[in-house]
Parts: structure tokens; C-alpha cells; sequence
């Protein structure tokens, strides 16, 4: 990791309690303050599971995207595969099993791009990246009860094309991109 002096301590929490639970995230509400003998504001914070996202690229050179309907937007999107991590699942395997369960396929070269905030103002976790090359289709999906999920394979400058167009405007989506075009300057 790169190193930099930050300036800014971590606050001190006072207080945390959970105040709602969904089978996804649970609410907490916070006490804190940014020293010990300071006033400390009241802040909610969702605790969820960590996520996983993959850059998942074929031998042809075509990146499987998962188009699907948000609730949060309520409308449509374009990502690329992706999910939560089970109970006691590393972020890889999370990775392998979302990858083949959203779109049947699977692949034998996986790269860790990195971790990015999933939302650090309110989530308390982390989505981990991964590019997944040489995929090749070795199954149906299998997708759970209230999944709804097309595949498309798209070439990668199109892809390209439509994170720059705001058609693929998932910000992890974006990150991932990020961290992929970081990996591939390496």
C-alpha cells in the first residue's frame, strides 16, 4: 500500500448500537467525536458484508457484463459480475462462485486488482476487485430466486466506450475499470 501522512487522526466512537437488521446490512447508530473530551455527533452507518466485483474477459477479447434491474435507481444497469461474500468466504472464492452462479462462466486466471471503500460515509465495507481472463462458458447460470440477469459479451474498447458514455455508471463498476486500467500500465 502507498504510503502518506495522513494529518487527520480516527475519531473516537462513544457509543454504537444497532438499530435495524436486514438480511443484507444492519443500521447502526454512532456516537463520535474527533477527541476524547469532545461533543460527539450522532452518524448511521450500514455494516454489510464485503463485495466483490470481476473484470471478467474472454479468450476473444470480450468483457461479460450482467445487465439487470436495480432497485436502489429503480431502472436497469449494465455491470460487470459481482456480489457479496458468503459467511466465512474469502473475497476470491466470492469471486469464482458469482462469476459462474450470474453468468456460467469460469476461468483459471484470476488477478486481485485491489480493494476500493464501497461507500465509506455509510458502508462499513470494502469491495474487492478482480480481473478473471480466459474465461470460457462452462455452465448454465444459476441465478438466485429474485435474480434476473442477461449476459452480454461486449468487445473491451466498447466496454471502454460505454464507462466513458455514463451508460455503465455503477461507481464500483467504475472503479473496477480504474484499477484495471492501473493494473494493465503496470
Amino acid at each position: 500500500m502507498a504510503d502518506f501522512n495522513f494529518r487527520k487522526k480516527k475519531w473516537i466512537v462513544q457509543e454504537d448500537k444497532k438499530v435495524f437488521e436486514t438480511p443484507i446490512f444492519d443500521l447502526h447508530q454512532t456516537k463520535s467525536a474527533p477527541g476524547k473530551t469532545e461533543t460527539a455527533g450522532t452518524f448511521y452507518v450500514l455494516n454489510a458484508p464485503e463485495w466483490i466485483n470481476v473484470i471478467a474477459i474472454t479468450n476473444e477479447k470480450q468483457v461479460i457484463l450482467v445487465e439487470q434491474y436495480r432497485q436502489g435507481i429503480d431502472d436497469v444497469t449494465l455491470e460487470i459480475p459481482g456480489g457479496m461474500t458468503d459467511p466465512g468466504e474469502n473475497p476470491l472464492t466470492s469471486a469464482q462462485r458469482e462469476l459462474e452462479e450470474e453468468t456460467g462462466y469460469r476461468s483459471d486466471s484470476w488477478v486481485s486488482l485491489g480493494k476500493v471503500s464501497s461507500n465509506p460515509a455509510i458502508l462499513s465495507n470494502y469491495t474487492h476487485l478482480y480481473l478473471a481472463e480466459n474465461c470460457r462458458k462452462t455452465a448454465d447460470q444459476n441465478l438466485g430466486e429474485f435474480e434476473d440477469i442477461h449476459t452480454h459479451l461486449i468487445d473491451l474498447d466498447r466496454f471502454y466506450e460505454l464507462v466513458s458514455d455514463g451508460l455503465i455508471h455503477h461507481s464500483i463498476v467504475v472503479s473496477a475499470v480504474a484499477k484495471f486500467l492501473l493494473y494493465k500500465r503496470r
